[in-house]
């Protein structure tokens, strides 16, 4: 199974003229051209799973589209998406806010799919998807340490209670450093992907490490990678797992 994580930024793109005429001003520009190109990569790496973070479900800049439900009908996904914020939040009020969501596609059958809600932070959206074999989360936490702790301890509760294995999917916000997972990664039992800390972010210049594919141990990677792709803030992650025969200990 190939799975693709990665923060798009509402296919806003990233550098050039993102800050041109003001800083920031990529935000509010129409998005379909880089959309495009974004389109163009995950096609050329044809992921089964598609993890996608900070999507346009519909505002002006998507031309009223959903970024997710696009690359779906264009690559032949079924999405599932959903704004990342709480339902009595401010940021659902507002009106290009409230289109900003987080998105599972998948190739595969799905089998159940539910949207949980962390109690602190303004991110709050966790999406679980059910596969025949894996259950997926696709997570974006909070910009506070304090907040990002108390969501860990939310996930951990959610994934507990799964039986199948997991692959945790998310832009975790660890300024800190990776070492904030540290008690989440003993406590679930699950593993880092990326094992040799390769950055992802900025991507045109990667020094932190902030996005990150979590597995458990009946998942074997075998491949893990983090290309130079600088279409978004952020650079993708692209993780190849196997399931484990508990009985030939071979994928």
């Amino acid at each position: 199974m190939r799975f693709l994580l990665y923060n798009i930024r509402y296919a806003t793109g990233h550098k050039g003229r993102y800050h041109l005429p003001v800083p920031y001003a990529g935000f509010f520009k129409h998005t379909q051209d880089n959309l495009d190109q974004i389109i163009a990569f995950i096609k050329s790496i044809d992921p089964d799973v598609i993890g996608l973070l900070e999507v346009d479900s519909g505002s002006y800049r998507s031309g009223k589209s959903c970024q997710a439900g696009t690359i779906a009908e264009r690559l032949g996904y079924t999405p599932i998406v959903e704004t990342k914020y709480a339902d009595h939040s401010l940021a659902c009020r507002v009106p290009v806010l409230r289109m900003q969501s987080n998105a599972l596609l998948t190739k595969e059958n799905v089998l159940h799919h539910s949207f949980h809600y962390f109690d602190e932070g303004i991110k709050r959206l966790v999406i679980q998807g059910e596969l025949e074999k894996v259950v997926f989360f696709i997570v974006h936490l909070s910009l506070k340490y304090r907040h990002r702790q108390n969501q860990l301890e939310r996930l951990h509760h959610l994934v507990k209670n799964v039986t199948k294995p997991v692959i945790i999917g998310g832009d975790f916000n660890t300024f800190w450093g990776s070492r904030e997972l540290e008690l989440f990664l003993a406590a679930t039992g699950l593993q880092n992907a990326n094992t040799t800390s390769i950055p992802s972010h900025p991507s045109h210049s990667p020094r932190r490490q902030i996005d990150f594919i979590l597995h458990s141990h009946e998942l074997q990677v075998t491949n893990f990678q983090i290309p130079d792709i600088r279409l978004s803030d952020h650079a993708p992650l692209i993780c190849d797992l196997n399931l484990i025969d508990s009985d030939s200990g071979s994928g």
